[in-house]
């Protein structure tokens, strides 16, 4: 017998030892690294909790569940490490649901510890009763049920593992009265695994293809970022002189101060990316599994060369060749790809060697040609935007024109900052002008596309990260949805910079009514009170902007006081109702009517 330390100085202990259930459960956490959780207390697991913080366990309590979750999910992508949410067995549980998806996509290893009735009462439907298990079975990559307390921190360990090896959230249930009594135990140590760059023959065959290439393009996924491998894909796309874009929503996996940086694919990306990628004979899809709504059409461009090769590299073999495609599928972490690759080019003669300072011309042409354009694309110029617009100028007031708001507040942004952004119209468009320098610096709800995501995600950031400056961009539909979380920054001193765009509207649908249901519009207005006045409320600060030139600085006071005064700030910018592109343009038609009291409605 003895302690085991972990890397901050707690003590495990060691050896098979008696101790209550929730005793085995705490000292598994902080084997684990744990020291911060989120959620909101119940008396399911209460006697656990009454030794966190002995065990050096803060336990961060939240307005809502689904906001405790996102805090989870946003503090595992900026630390690498696990994100941990707890609350109260059936409503508690349930509330978390929509953000344990959101983990799902963003491959955050994010540990649901999720308290159930207790043993004696299970299908008697007693108080908060409810079958736990099946809630998230589509949304974790392991589902852990402890069956009897002498098998907590087995059940325990195993769910920390798993999310790290499975690269997801797992679900850890435990029957509230299996907290309590005696067993003998040992705390597990946690397993890790060493992933390698992937098979030799087909690192081999991805080599040959490269080398024959004369125009290769890298995609740079989220797996890059997770694997650490920034600076591999970096050496790689500097060997074959490729350009290198990012996958949708994944801004921060290459650094945009890099000339072969292009800037991101899919909904509201970069043009430059898109023609350059068009161009491609060989695509190496580095750490990604080329999700289709990531690779649809945009700004009126078909840009996925469907007649190149594609190399695709990805930790997880079942989305090899799923979306696309392939010509080599090579299953790997794609840090130590990117490197075997270069090992196999290295004073090999590349085709692409020939025409590299060609492309690098025809890179910066691009590159410059999109900012030019995004410098005067001041407004959107379809017929119900200039509508919007001759509308703003008669009304009282400034209404600002959202593509020179997020330009502004591009050109404002702190160094290593930290981003999120949530669902809809404006933050959709926001996709143009995010930039980073380094990895794990952008959070958005990925393919779930969930609403009130932007928010809490941030200040689990914040809490991971608290030297770094944490902003979140939400419109005022999803921000009415997270806004209460702003009370557990000033309550629990975690302060963030919130930027809301006020439109008044659900903008991302309502586009749909102009260009498919002839303006019609049913269930889109969002009138509403201030939402800097409401922050004040709460005790944090707030800023009201109505004047462009008011954009930047405004910014820039916020993370001032968030990084020098400790204070949460919502800065409030005023829209005009001026649409971007819908976003499911591929789901929708014009529609038809064959009833005769709906024959007016086409």
């Amino acid at each position: 017998m003895g302690n085991n330390t972990t890397s901050d100085g707690r003590t495990v202990v060691q050896g098979n030892q008696k101790m209550t259930p929730s005793e085995a459960f705490v000292e598994t956490l902080v084997a684990n690294g744990v020291s911060e959780m989120f959620g909101i207390m119940g008396s399911a697991f209460m006697d656990a909790m009454d030794i966190f913080a002995p065990a050096g366990i803060r336990l961060i309590p939240v307005v809502h569940e689904q906001g405790a979750a996102h805090m989870a999910d946003g503090y595992a992508r900026v630390s690498g490490r696990h994100g941990v949410v707890i609350g109260q067995n059936g409503p508690g549980i349930s509330n978390c649901v929509t953000a344990i998806a959101a983990a799902y996509w963003a491959h955050s290893p994010v540990v649901m510890i999720t308290p159930e009735t207790g043993t004696m009462g299970q299908g008697l439907g007693g108080f908060q009763e409810a079958n736990q298990l099946p809630m998230f079975q589509e949304f974790t990559k392991y589902q852990g049920h402890v069956n009897n307390p002498a098998r907590m921190a087995e059940f325990t360990g195993r769910c920390f593992d798993r999310a790290m090896s499975e690269m997801g959230p797992t679900q850890l249930n435990i029957p509230r009265d299996y907290f309590y009594g005696e067993v003998n135990c040992e705390i597990p140590q946690p397993q890790r695994l060493d992933r390698g760059p992937g098979g030799t023959q087909s690192l081999n065959e991805a080599a040959d293809l490269l080398a024959q290439a004369k125009f290769p393009v890298i995609v740079s996924g989220g797996g890059v970022v997770m694997a650490d491998g920034v600076d591999e894909c970096k050496a790689l796309a500097e060997r074959l002189g490729a350009p290198v874009v990012n996958s949708y929503l994944h801004n921060d996996s290459f650094p945009a101060s890099h000339p072969l940086w292009c800037g991101p694919l899919g909904y509201q990306g970069s043009k430059a990316a898109m023609k350059l990628i068009s161009r491609a004979d060989v695509v190496l899809a580095l750490g990604t599994r080329l999700g289709p709504f990531g690779t649809l059409p945009q700004h009126g461009l078909e840009y996925w060369p469907n007649k190149a090769k594609i190399i695709q590299i990805d930790a997880d073999h079942k989305m090899l060749g799923l979306v696309k495609k392939i010509s080599v599928g090579i299953c790997g972490d794609a840090k130590a790809a990117a490197v075997a690759l270069v090992e196999r080019l290295a004073g090999r003669k590349l085709a692409c060697d020939a025409n590299k300072s060609e492309r690098a011309a025809e890179i910066a042409a691009e590159k410059a040609a999109w900012e030019k354009e995004l410098d005067e694309w001041t407004h959107e110029r379809d017929p119900y935007s200039l509508d919007v617009i001759a509308e703003a100028e008669r009304e009282p007031g400034n209404w600002l024109h959202p593509r020179q708001v997020l330009r502004e507040l591009e050109r404002a942004m702190p160094a290593d900052v930290m981003v999120s952004t949530d669902i809809g119209n404006i933050n959709s468009v926001a996709n143009s002008y995010l930039r980073f320098e380094r990895p794990r610096s952008f959070f958005a709800p990925m393919s779930w596309g969930n609403c009130g995501y932007a928010l809490p995600t941030i200040i689990g950031a914040k809490v991971a990260a608290p030297d770094r400056p944490a902003i979140s961009y939400a419109g005022d539909g999803a921000w009415a949805m997270s806004m209460g979380e702003i009370l557990t920054c000033v309550r629990h001193d975690i302060p963030v910079t919130a930027v809301v765009y006020h439109n008044r509207q659900w903008g991302a649908e309502k586009k749909n009514q102009v260009d498919f249901y002839n303006r019609r519009f049913v269930a889109g207005e969002l009138d509403s009170p201030s939402f800097a006045g409401i922050g004040k409320s709460m005790g944090a600060e707030g800023i009201v902007i109505d004047k462009l030139e008011d954009v930047g600085p405004g910014l820039k006071k916020a993370v001032d006081m968030q990084m020098n005064q400790g204070k949460t700030c919502v800065v409030e910018i005023m829209c005009t109702r001026e649409l971007g592109d819908p976003f499911r343009r591929d789901a929708l038609r014009k529609p038809v009517r064959l009833l005769e009291k709906y024959k007016d409605y086409v």
